[in-house]
């Protein structure tokens, strides 16, 4: 069985003909006989190259407004004869049926006409059938022939041709299969996806397909191996610095779904996926320096968000510490210079990047899923719980407090004034003790949490943490409530002048 093959006919049907001048010219530059379709042949013709159309081969018309071009036994019996089997090579003397050797094709743009939001009967016409189907049949017989499934695949085979001719190993064709069945897979879920997703009771699969992929220099730690799966323009634009790391990109995520909920200009420093420090302010600067204020140890190394263009003003504060990245929807051209001067600095533009709305995570062999905790309190969500109630610049502080504990790992605690995080405690066991470590950092930076808020993104099952708060001078707690013993919280804040709200809504994050 040979391992080097010649390609002596190609048969090209192509959506997007972007990039297929140079492979046509160096086919027939080899003496290759081309086979095409429709506007493809108009193409190749019009190189001044030439071409025979399928329907001469099979003697049949396209039909039926182009559903059927390519769908004949004389095009599959090409691609699909075996060229060692005897019988195969009888069989196609006998029909006159031309082997071919190259198949090229570029699928209907699905998912493009899904995304501009084209009417069902669109996109229905849009479900590429005979590029599907010669996809899989090359692919199939990749022994004798090549499939180049799409544009993506251009550039290997005009590199091939310009090495070594008309003339493919058995490795390469295997390579071009493995891109074929990707190619058919991928698409193949789209349009599942796409059905799915107008059924009024949806089938429960896990059908994902993302092509984009990139290999980090490693994961969590060096010793593991990182992937990033996803399309360029699923992050934020980088504009200088390093490779973007495994844990990076989790800070990352963390910081924009963070951001993403908040409207007055706003700071946030992220580390390990938690806010370190974060306040919002009239202005960028005075967000920054309340935001670095609450914890300057952590903010080392951290990751610096805002939802704000950072002027010359802001840059010249922030580069006085270290830090790894910075996302900010604009910089101006001082500030950027500013943050340039750190060779490694990763930094990142966010202009349409919105956090997904669906979450995804591997256990045990199978996969989770999840909506993305999109719901963000506003002050007609909180119901008063005690005969006090929270001033209205105390409800401001609540509303700020709570879109920072629903971003930070339970257990979690988060202590505010004036919208400026003093202090959390996250990802403990007890909530007793995420409160006891909030109020130890507070003082550690010497916060005097006289009129601060509390907030909790779960339940207090009993009375301690709010009389451990107010012993502290925090008297206004906002938490969701749900507990069966929510009464002994709500009787000892009323029993000691403390005003406590409940949203209704709790913010696990595990």
């Amino acid at each position: 069985m040979q391992s080097i093959k010649e390609i002596k006919r190609a048969l090209i049907s192509v959506y997007y003909k972007d990039g297929l001048e140079e492979i046509v010219r160096e086919l027939d530059k080899n003496g290759v006989e081309i086979l095409s379709t429709g506007g493809t042949f108009d193409f190749i013709q019009n190189l001044g190259i030439q071409a025979k159309t399928v329907e001469s081969v099979t003697g049949y018309p396209s039909i039926l407004g182009g559903r059927v071009k390519t769908l004949h036994p004389k095009v599959f019996g090409g691609i699909l004869n075996r060229r060692e089997n005897a019988t195969d090579q009888n069989q196609i003397a006998e029909y006159d049926i031309p082997s071919i050797d190259l198949v090229i094709v570029d699928l209907y743009p699905f998912e493009e006409y899904v995304a501009a939001g084209a009417s069902k009967e669109e996109i229905i016409e849009k479900i590429d059938i005979g590029g599907i189907s010669l996809i899989r049949g090359a692919a199939k017989n990749y022994n004798d022939v090549v499939i180049v499934p799409s544009k993506e695949s251009y550039a290997p085979l005009l590199n091939i041709l310009k090495e070594n001719g008309a003339k493919t190993t058995l490795e390469q064709r295997e390579y071009f299969a493995t891109q074929a069945f990707l190619v058919s897979s991928h698409y193949d879920t789209a349009i599942f996806s796409y059905f799915n997703s107008i059924q009024p009771e949806p089938t429960k699969s896990f059908s994902k397909s993302i092509t984009g992929s990139k290999e980090l220099r490693y994961g969590e730690n060096p010793h593991q191996k990182g992937f990033y799966y996803g399309a360029d323009n699923s992050l934020p634009a980088q504009l200088h610095g390093k490779e973007i790391s495994y844990n990076n990109l989790l800070d990352i995520e963390a910081a924009v779904e963070l951001i993403s909920d908040f409207e007055d200009t706003t700071v946030a420093i992220i580390k390990h996926n938690n806010a370190c420090g974060c306040a919002s302010a009239q202005t960028l600067l005075g967000a920054w320096d309340k935001a670095l204020e609450a914890d300057p140890v952590s903010a080392f190394g951290g990751i610096i968000i805002a939802n704000r263009e950072i002027d010359q003003a802001t840059a010249e504060q922030m580069n006085k510490i270290f830090f790894e990245v910075v996302i900010a929807p604009a910089y101006s051209a001082e500030a950027l210079e500013i943050l340039k001067s750190k060779k490694n600095r990763i930094i990142l533009e966010n202009k349409d990047v919105k956090p997904s709305s669906v979450k995804f995570r591997s256990l045990l062999g199978g996969v989770l899923e999840q909506a993305r905790d999109s719901y963000v309190e506003t002050p007609a969500d909180l119901k008063p719980a005690t005969n006090a109630q929270p001033k209205e610049e105390e409800i401001d502080d609540l509303i700020f407090a709570n879109k920072l504990v629903k971003h930070s790992k339970s257990n979690a605690i988060v202590l505010a004034k004036g919208k400026q995080m003093l202090a959390s405690g996250i990802g403990q066991t007890s909530r007793v003790d995420a409160l006891k470590q909030a109020i130890a950092k507070a003082k550690s930076f010497n916060f005097d949490l006289n009129g601060a808020v509390m907030a909790s993104d779960a339940f207090f099952p009993f009375a301690d943490c709010v009389e451990i708060a107010a012993n502290e001078g925090i008297k206004t707690v906002i938490q969701p409530g749900g507990s069966i013993r929510d009464n002994e919280s709500i009787e000892w804040c009323n029993n000691n002048g403390v005003a406590m709200v409940f949203t209704g809504i709790r913010h696990f994050k595990h």
